[in-house]
């Protein structure tokens, strides 16, 4: 169980597998990624980091985001998001975006989405 100060919440990392990759899609949004990030994931991916950013990032003013795709069934997708697997293809390398998720600052006050979204998550008992 995985906790952070600051958060009214636990975190049970055994649930993502099986929630089927909840967090990687639906609204489409930003998946922010650095420089160190993209090229771990262009060298875990075995490609050139300027074949890497021409496949798999879209600028977004003096930032980078990974692409998405728009699915019927899914809504947006992070494109490493494996649809037939229900998984990330590049887990052990993904975004510390992805890496810190649940707990984003947007979540400390209002875990309502964040609830019905992560069967994880576990709020803490009121005293």
């Amino acid at each position: 169980m995985k906790r952070i100060d600051g958060f009214n919440y636990s975190f049970n990392e055994s649930a993502c597998a099986s929630c089927g990759g909840a967090c990687c899609i639906g609204e489409s949004g930003y998946i922010w990624v650095n420089n160190p990030e993209i090229g771990a994931i262009a060298e875990f991916l075995k490609i050139d980091i300027d074949d890497f950013a021409k496949e798999y990032l879209v600028r977004v003013k003096n930032r980078y985001s990974l692409k998405e795709y728009q699915d019927e069934e899914l809504g947006y997708a992070c494109i490493f998001f494996n649809k037939e697997k229900r998984v990330c293809n590049i887990y052990d390398v993904r975004p510390k975006q992805c890496r810190t998720f649940p707990f984003w600052g947007v979540f400390k006050d209002d875990t309502g989405e964040l609830i019905k979204e992560c069967p994880g998550v576990i709020l803490d008992e009121k005293d």
